[in-house]
């Protein structure tokens, strides 16, 4: 949640952490430091206030769009017809107008996370010549069975929810290790030098980002 207004904020927290205690929120006060935690992490879903510090809710919409297709409602007091139509064409998944109800917004955002997450559970994942059954925890690599490993496997699906988005070294170590995994980030060089040797020539996809992490390409 990228939102300024303190009491929309707590309202919002609290609300969710007693109706829906299975989501796991983070917040940002200003454009520029949503923008700093959406490059650092993945979320699921993201709710966006339009007029905020630093930079604006639209502005933040931009550069979102550029990189990932994750669910955005924007939550604002912009209720004309010209500023909902821009946030859809900007690429917002719904715009809920302040004061809003708060059953609502969370009807939303159960909505969006199903309809985003049905793309992944429809089973199939795919980038160039990798294919990912979630359901059979099965990959395949130029129509061919590959085995993996149970890491190498973690780290292969989580970079095929983003293909072309840069995943850091602490982001793959917390997502497939656990946050309670104390050891060198280096161990995540390991399992991509081992997964990439898995998967043969298709290994050349996943790309090595100088001093950022590593992404998958076609």
């Amino acid at each position: 949640m990228v939102e300024d207004d303190p009491k929309i904020r707590e309202g919002i927290l609290d609300f969710f952490s007693g109706k829906a205690p299975e989501y796991d929120m983070d917040v940002a006060t200003t454009g520029s430091e949503g923008m700093e935690k959406i490059e650092e992490n993945v979320y699921d879903l993201i709710l966006l206030d339009v007029m905020l510090p630093a930079m604006s809710g639209f502005d933040l919409m931009v550069r979102i769009r550029r990189t990932m297709d994750v669910p955005v409602i924007f939550m604002t007091a912009r209720t004309g017809e010209e500023d909902r139509l821009y946030g859809y064409e900007l690429g917002c998944d719904d715009y809920v107008c302040k004061p809003f109800s708060l059953a609502e917004l969370l009807a939303k955002v159960n909505a969006q996370i199903r309809r985003a997450k049905g793309a992944v559970l429809d089973d199939v994942m795919r980038c160039g010549n990798i294919e990912i059954h979630k359901r059979a925890l099965t990959v395949r690599v130029f129509g061919e069975t590959v085995e993996l490993p149970p890491k190498e496997l973690a780290i292969l699906t989580i970079l095929m929810e983003r293909p072309g988005w840069t995943f850091s070294r602490d982001n793959l170590l917390d997502r497939a290790w656990g946050m309670d995994y104390f050891g060198n980030d280096r161990v995540v060089d390991n399992h991509v030098k081992k997964l990439r040797k898995s998967l043969g020539d298709a290994g050349r996809q996943i790309k090595t980002v100088f001093t950022k992490g590593y992404k998958i390409v076609e």
